[in-house]
């Protein structure tokens, strides 16, 4: 892989990875509610386990997946109605303190296991491995660069956004203030979705 393409792919990774998503909205909405110390293993699962699903997806499993369009529809719903719950569960959530410690951020399994239901994950390693690939016989190499770049740039970007909600926690003390950020972040979880429910809906038309 050339220079420029690993420059390409950094680019790419970048704009995909620090971009509004599900990952960032509720990365954010538990530091905001956990703070960034309790919101480490999540951002860790974030950041390993999409390098590990670009990897896996670099090896055939696109293919397969693209292959099937009764799969991508399913794969799609099920992802949105996950998703959907979650913007449901993030709107109407409080604080961990009011909630009497009842709620818990996402552990390091769960949220390396959310980036095989979350769409834009889907479309950020689809689209690197179709777009920066060459189906040479170094495609292993060229799927490992891809996946560590990734692996660099989700380090930066998961910790920003959990940071960010941290941040901003001392500002989100009162009900109503924290209720309108959750909202937000739910809101922001939703609009995300948007093209992938137009997809379905068309697919289902």
């Amino acid at each position: 892989m050339s220079t420029q393409t690993i420059i390409a792919v950094l680019i790419f990774s970048t704009v995909m990875a620090f971009t509004p998503g599900p990952n960032n909205a509720m990365l954010a909405s538990s530091g905001s509610r956990f703070g960034l110390a309790r919101t480490l293993p999540h951002a860790a699962g974030v950041t390993l386990g999409f390098p590990v699903m670009i990897f896996v997806v670099g090896l055939g499993l696109a293919s397969i997946l693209l292959a099937s369009p009764l799969l991508q529809l399913a794969m799609k719903s099920v992802s949105c109605a996950y998703l959907l719950w979650m913007a449901f569960q993030i709107a109407r959530s409080t604080s961990a303190k009011e909630n009497g410690g009842r709620d818990k951020p996402l552990t390091f399994l769960q949220a390396a296991a959310f980036q095989w239901i979350n769409p834009k994950a889907w479309m950020m390693a689809v689209g690197a491995i179709s777009a920066y690939t060459t189906g040479s016989d170094r495609l292993y190499l060229e799927v490992a660069i891809i996946a560590a770049v990734s692996l660099v740039v989700s380090i930066f970007s998961t910790l920003t956004w959990a940071a960010f909600g941290a941040g901003i926690r001392r500002w989100l003390r009162s009900a109503i203030a924290l209720r309108c950020f959750n909202i937000a972040m739910a809101l922001s979880l939703i609009a995300s979705m948007v093209p992938i429910m137009i997809e379905i809906a068309d697919a289902l038309m």
